[in-house]
């Protein structure tokens, strides 16, 4: 296959991430902090990562309108049009049914892979191995691959793909049944079971059937896209989008997939992969201390405390005592320390009472 050619990536970089918050906030989301303090944003690592082996002007980033001056500095290199901003805040398969549109546009012979902006790999070359693998697989085939690993703790906060049939070599097995976010007894059952991968959200298609997969999930966006021309010049694409992306409906790319998941493969990954979109999952993912806390570039004095994850702004220095199995972050005009635990449902519920009682400044 000709890498050069026919390849394609959409970065998908459009979330609030208010899972993160405070750290990540409404008006400079997470995928746009260097969280880390490693030189580069959570988007640029995404981007230098698929760069290796995917050209630059094959590579896409879906956001929006508020964040698309975000994308184009921090990716210099990146084509202007190469930038998919939407004037709404969707979910994900809205998102990628465009970029589908516009990669079949360009090339009906493409492969194209959807990733997300929050997330680390610690074996690139692993992960690269992979990716290559299932493009080559996808080309022909019928089927979306989705890239899958082993469960190392029954974690809530992610999806859980069953497997079924293997394809081949026990490597890549069709998909069975899929569950998002279940409860922790339940995670736990996956895990022990190991009939279970955790869903990385990262997927791998023929252009031609992840087409099909939009038109089956979205009939009625993708029947108006279809009456556009493949001759169009680009500002009346994006005018097309302007006036029809708000009426789109709210459906993720996992569930709109997974409705029809007999047309869904997973491959078992060991790429070391973390979703960084959680506090309690960076904390999973990131080393420990020798009391199991974990601190991300702050500074700050411990005693008795256990457990916990902190992140400060810089200038500030944090003086904890006492404090077992807390989040414990700062930035700009909110300090939050919460319970770890599952972490996710308790910001939401916060985020959405600080924004009924004091407005969105503090979102």
């Amino acid at each position: 296959m000709d890498i050069q050619n026919n390849n394609y990536c959409v970065i998908l970089a459009g979330g609030r991430g208010r899972r993160l918050w405070p750290c990540s906030r409404s008006k400079h989301p997470k995928q746009f902090l260097d969280f880390f303090s490693t030189g580069r944003t959570l988007l640029q690592a995404t981007f230098d990562r698929l760069s290796k082996m995917i050209p630059v002007d094959h590579i896409y980033v879906s956001t929006n309108h508020e964040y698309a001056h975000y994308v184009l500095e921090q990716l210099p290199e990146l084509p202007r049009e190469n930038v998919l901003s939407e004037p709404i805040h969707r979910n994900t398969a809205p998102s990628v049914a465009w970029a589908t549109y516009r990669i079949w546009r360009r090339n009906q012979q493409a492969n194209m892979i959807v990733v997300p902006s929050d997330q680390a790999v610690f074996k690139e070359d692993l992960f690269l191995k992979d990716i290559e693998e299932a493009l080559n697989m996808v080309h022909e085939s019928d089927f979306v691959m989705a890239l899958g690993i082993k469960p190392t703790r029954p974690e809530p906060g992610y999806g859980y793909l069953q497997l079924g049939d293997p394809v081949n070599s026990g490597v890549v097995y069709r998909v069975k049944s899929f569950t998002e976010k279940p409860d922790r007894e339940f995670a736990r059952v996956f895990m022990d079971s190991g009939e279970f991968l955790w869903n990385t959200g990262i997927y791998i298609s023929s252009v031609r059937h992840m087409r099909d997969c939009m038109h089956r999930i979205f009939p009625n966006v993708m029947a108006e896209t279809e009456q556009l021309s493949t001759a169009i010049e680009l500002e009346q694409e994006l005018l097309f989008i302007e006036e029809h992306f708000p009426a789109y409906p709210n459906v993720s790319l996992d569930f709109g997939l997974m409705q029809h998941h007999e047309d869904v493969c997973v491959m078992k990954g060991d790429f070391g992969w973390a979703d960084l979109g959680m506090w309690h999952s960076t904390y999973e993912s990131l080393r420990k201390s020798d009391d199991d806390n974990v601190v991300i570039d702050s500074k700050v004095i411990l005693e008795e405390a256990k457990g916990n994850i902190i992140k400060l702004p810089k200038g500030c220095l944090g003086i904890i005592n006492g404090l077992e199995g807390y989040i414990v972050a700062l930035e700009g005009n909110v300090l939050m320390v919460c319970k770890k635990g599952d972490s996710s449902a308790l910001i939401r519920k916060y985020v959405n009472e600080v924004q009924l009682k004091y407005g969105d400044e503090y979102i």
